[in-house]
């Protein structure tokens, strides 16, 4: 995703607006939840301000893919965020950010940063949500029911507190 500022750089242009449509492949995706990401929409622009900085405005929006986190179903998780500030700053926040031109910008590392920080701890599917696990002296203890049963060994131990 590399963005071409030579325009902005000689001020032929005040601002270079930002339009991209993009999927990430499985290769890109590995290591992460993420099982699938298709169709991310980039919006925004670059433009300088009176110190010369470079400052980029980004909103983007899309669906991702995640495993439920009680069946392990697909889960469409919709996500959006914007990004606003200086390029020099958001280069020393972003440790990926290898490529350095003073006639492009890779926007890629900043936008799958932003994408990594959506990623939620815990997602369940609609279908899961009413699911409760039983066994042969088990069972699933969510955060409702977590407070029904006090253990009787452990009731004592109330009466301290």
């Amino acid at each position: 995703m590399e963005i071409d500022i030579t325009e902005l750089n000689n001020r032929i242009k005040d601002r270079i607006n930002i339009d991209l449509e993009y999927s990430f492949s499985e290769e890109q995706l590995k290591g992460t939840d993420i099982r699938k990401l298709d169709d991310l929409k980039i919006n925004g622009y670059i433009t300088k301000d009176v110190l010369n900085n470079i400052c980029i405005f980004l909103e983007a929006n899309g669906e991702m893919i995640l495993p439920c986190s009680v069946t392990l179903k697909d889960v469409l998780y919709p996500f959006s965020f914007k990004i606003d500030g200086i390029l020099e700053e958001i280069e020393s926040e972003n440790e990926y950010f290898l490529k350095k031109s003073e006639n492009t910008i890779d926007i890629f590392p900043i936008i799958w940063e932003n994408i990594l920080m959506e990623i939620p701890m815990k997602v369940v599917s609609d279908e899961a949500k009413d699911y409760t696990a039983e066994g042969n002296g088990w069972k699933l203890i969510t955060e409702e029911n977590s407070h029904e049963e006090i253990n009787p060994a452990l009731a004592k131990l109330k009466d301290l507190l």
